[in-house]
C-alpha cells in the first residue's frame, strides 16, 4: 500500500499543516506530570505560609541591641531557605513543563562561623580580620557560578571582612563624620603620617625613566635589593655585609609567607606556630597553600613569663604531631611577636633555631615589627645579627616597612635567605605578587636616607609611642582593666576575661559585639587563635584625638556590661526570692560551690594588686 494513504481508510494521507505541527509539540511540551504539579503548588503553599509567619513575627519582634545580631543571622538563614525553596521550585515548574529531562545545578551551602565553637582553639584555618578577624559571625553563601573554592574564597572574604568594611565606608572624622567607627583592631601605625607625607613629597621621590615603567626582574628591581640588603645589615647588625643576591621584594610581608610556604610545603604538610599569632597566617595557609598550621598554645599564667615559648612546648608539639601522622616542615616565629609585643632574648632564638636544626625544620621569623620599640626592657636582636646561623639554608628572614614606617600602603615586603634555591623559587612569584617600578624607587630612596630615618624619623616615632601608650595605660589603669605591656609593637594586649559571664568565646564574640555598637573596633583574641578567651588586642598607634575618642567609647562599653550584669544579678535574686525556702538552700547550696569563673564580680577588689611586671 502507498506510504502516502491511510492506513485505516485507504484514502490519501492529509498533509498536516505547520500550525497543527506546532500546536502538537506544544501540547506534548506543557503537560506537566500530576504529581510533580502536586508538589509544586505544595510547596508554594508552603512557602507563603512560611513567609507570612515570618512576617508576622518580624513585626512583634523586640529590637534591643544586644539580640539584633542573632536575630540578623536567623533572617540570613531563613532568606536562604526560601530562596532555595523558591529556586527547586522554579527548576521543577521548568522541567515539568518541557518534559525535558530535569537536571538541577550544583547549589553549594557554605557556613563560616566561630564564635560558636567554644573555648576550643579551631584547627581549620579562618583568618584575621585580615582578619586579622573582623568577623565571626555565621555567613552562608550560594552560587550556581563559582567552583568549591571560588565559594570557599568568597564565604570567607564575606564572613571576616564585613565589619572592616562598614568601617571604610564609615570611618570616623573630626569634622565630617564624629559618629563613624575608631578602628582599633586593625595594626597601622598613623603617629608620623605628616613627616612621611613630607619626605615622600621631595623631589628626588618623582623620578621616572624606562626601566621604572617597564617590567623589572621578578625579585624586584636590583636597585632597590642593593638597598635592602644595606639596610638590613645596619639596623639588624648583621657581623657581614648581607647578600644582595639573596633578597627578594614581593608586594607584602604576607606575600613573602605565602611563597614560602608553597615552595617549602606540599599541600596537606604543616608549619608549628605558636599562639596567640598573626591572623594573617591563618588567612594565606587556608586560601592558598592550603598547608596546615600546627598551634603551639601559650598560656597567661607561667610561673617565669606571660605567653612564653619554652622548649618543652615546643619538643611536645613535633612528638605528638608526628604520633598523628602530620608532616611537619618547619616552625613559624614572630620577633618581636605580633599581637603580643614579645621580644625574643638572643638566646632563646638560638635555641628555637638549634631546635629546628635537630629535626631538619625550616624556620620562617617574621621580624617585620623589628624598629617598632619604644620601651623594651629587652632589646630586639635579628637573627641575622648571629655570628653564624645554625642552619643558615633553613632559615628565612621576612622585614616590610608596613609596621615601623606606617606606609602599609606601599604593599611592601622583603625576604632573606642564604639560600639560593629558595630565592629563585619565591622569586618567580613576582610575576604575580611584584611591586610597580615607581614604587621601587620610591621605597630605594626612602631607605637610602639614613640621616632622616635616624635624625627625624625614628626618633619622632618612638616619642610619639611612647605618648600615646603612656595614655592609653593610663587610661586603662583607671578603668581597672589588666593588660600586657612589653614596649613593642603597635598594640596592647588587654584582658577583659572580668566582663565575661561565662568566660567562653561565645561571650567573647558577644562583647566584641558591644565594642561595635560603640563604633569601636577592636580585635578579639580569637582571631589570633588564643586559646583563653577575653583578650582583646588594641591598637594605640593613632592620633591623640582619635585616642581620646576611642576610649570614651571603650569605658562606655564597659559601663553597659557591668550595668547589664548588675540587672541580670537582679534579676536573678528577685526569681530565688520567691522561690520555696527548699529551692533557695538548694540554690544557695550550688552557688557556693560553683567556680569563680562562673559570675562576674566588678567590686574593687577584684582589680587590685595587679601585678604589672606581667601585665
Amino acid at each position: 500500500m502507498s506510504r502516502n494513504r491511510d492506513p485505516r481508510s485507504g484514502q490519501p494521507r492529509k498533509a498536516k499543516t505547520k500550525s497543527q505541527n506546532v500546536s502538537h509539540q506544544s501540547d506534548t511540551l506543557h503537560s506537566p506530570h500530576p504529581r510533580v504539579m502536586e508538589v509544586i503548588l505544595h510547596l508554594r503553599q508552603i512557602i507563603n505560609e512560611f513567609i507570612l509567619q515570618l512576617e508576622s513575627r518580624h513585626e512583634q519582634e523586640d529590637l534591643e541591641q544586644e539580640e539584633q545580631q542573632h536575630r540578623q543571622n536567623i533572617r540570613n538563614q531563613e532568606a536562604i531557605l526560601i530562596h532555595l525553596m523558591c529556586e527547586v521550585v522554579n527548576l521543577l515548574h521548568s522541567g515539568a513543563s518541557s518534559s525535558l529531562e530535569l537536571q538541577l545545578p550544583r547549589l553549594s551551602l557554605v557556613s563560616k562561623g566561630g564564635a560558636g565553637s567554644g573555648q576550643q582553639a579551631q584547627s581549620s584555618r579562618e583568618p584575621d580580620q585580615l582578619s586579622h578577624q573582623l568577623s565571626d559571625s555565621k555567613t552562608a553563601f550560594i552560587s550556581c557560578y563559582l567552583s568549591n573554592r571560588g565559594i570557599d574564597f568568597s564565604a570567607l572574604y564575606q564572613s571576616n571582612l564585613q565589619d572592616f568594611i562598614a568601617y571604610k565606608g564609615d570611618k570616623y572624622h573630626e569634622d565630617k563624620n564624629t559618629l563613624g567607627f575608631i578602628n582599633f583592631g586593625l595594626s597601622e601605625n598613623k603617629h608620623c603620617i605628616d613627616l612621611l607625607t613630607e619626605r615622600l613629597s621631595q623631589s628626588d621621590m618623582n623620578y621616572i625613566d624606562d626601566d621604572l615603567l617597564q617590567y623589572p626582574d621578578w625579585k624586584g628591581h636590583a636597585f632597590l635589593r642593593e638597598e635592602v640588603a644595606r639596610f638590613l645589615t645596619y639596623y639588624c647588625k648583621a657581623p657581614d655585609l648581607l647578600d644582595p643576591g639573596n633578597v627578594v621584594v614581593l608586594n607584602s610581608s604576607l606575600s613573602v609567607f605565602l611563597t614560602l610556604t608553597m615552595v617549602l610545603c606540599d599541600p596537606g604538610d604543616a608549619f608549628l606556630i605558636p599562639t596567640p599569632l598573626y591572623s594573617g597566617f591563618t588567612l594565606t595557609s587556608h586560601l592558598y597553600s592550603k598547608v596546615e598550621l600546627i598551634h603551639i598554645h601559650l598560656q597567661s599564667k607561667m610561673d617565669t613569663q606571660t605567653f612564653q615559648l619554652i622548649m618543652d612546648k615546643l619538643e611536645k608539639a613535633l612528638l605528638e604531631a608526628k604520633f598523628k601522622g602530620e608532616k611537619v616542615r618547619g616552625l613559624v616565629l614572630c620577633n618581636p611577636n605580633n599581637s603580643l609585643g614579645n621580644i625574643d632574648t638572643l638566646d632563646s632564638l638560638k635555641e628555637y633555631l638549634e631546635f629546628a636544626k635537630r629535626h631538619n625544620l625550616h624556620v620562617i621569623i617574621d621580624e617585620t615589627y623589628m624598629l617598632s620599640e619604644f620601651r623594651a626592657s629587652i632589646p630586639f636582636h635579628s637573627v641575622l645579627n648571629m655570628k653564624s646561623l645554625p642552619d643558615p639554608n633553613r632559615t628565612h628572614v621576612i622585614w616590610g616597612t608596613s609596621k615601623s614606617f606606617g606606609i602599609s600602603g606601599f604593599c611592601f615586603g622583603t625576604l632573606y635567605t642564604h639560600n639560593k634555591e629558595v630565592v629563585s623559587a619565591v622569586g618567580a612569584f613576582g610575576f604575580l605578587h611584584g611591586i610597580a617600578g615607581l614604587t621601587q624607587h620610591k621605597l630605594c630612596r626612602l631607605l637610602q636616607d639614613g640621616e632622616w630615618i635616624d635624625n627625624v624619623y625614628l626618633p619622632t616615632n618612638r616619642s610619639r609611642m611612647q605618648v600615646a601608650h603612656r595614655y592609653i595605660t593610663n587610661k586603662l589603669k583607671t578603668m581597672k582593666v589588666r593588660f600586657l605591656s612589653r614596649g613593642s609593637g603597635l598594640y596592647i594586649w588587654v584582658n577583659l576575661k572580668e566582663y565575661l559571664d561565662p568566660c567562653t568565646f561565645e561571650e567573647e564574640q558577644l562583647f566584641y559585639r558591644r565594642f561595635l555598637d560603640n563604633k569601636l573596633l577592636l580585635a578579639p583574641g580569637k582571631a589570633y587563635m588564643c586559646k583563653e578567651p577575653g583578650w582583646f588586642r588594641l591598637t594605640f598607634t593613632d592620633k591623640p584625638f582619635r585616642l581620646k575618642v576611642a576610649m570614651q567609647r571603650f569605658s562606655e562599653a564597659l559601663t553597659h556590661k557591668k550595668q547589664n550584669w548588675i540587672e541580670k544579678q537582679l534579676e536573678n535574686a528577685l526569681v530565688e526570692s520567691v522561690s520555696s525556702p527548699s529551692t533557695r538552700r538548694s540554690s544557695s547550696s550550688s552557688s557556693s560551690s560553683s567556680s569563680p569563673s562562673s559570675s562576674l564580680s566588678f567590686s574593687s577588689s577584684s582589680f587590685v594588686n595587679v601585678d604589672t611586671s606581667h601585665f
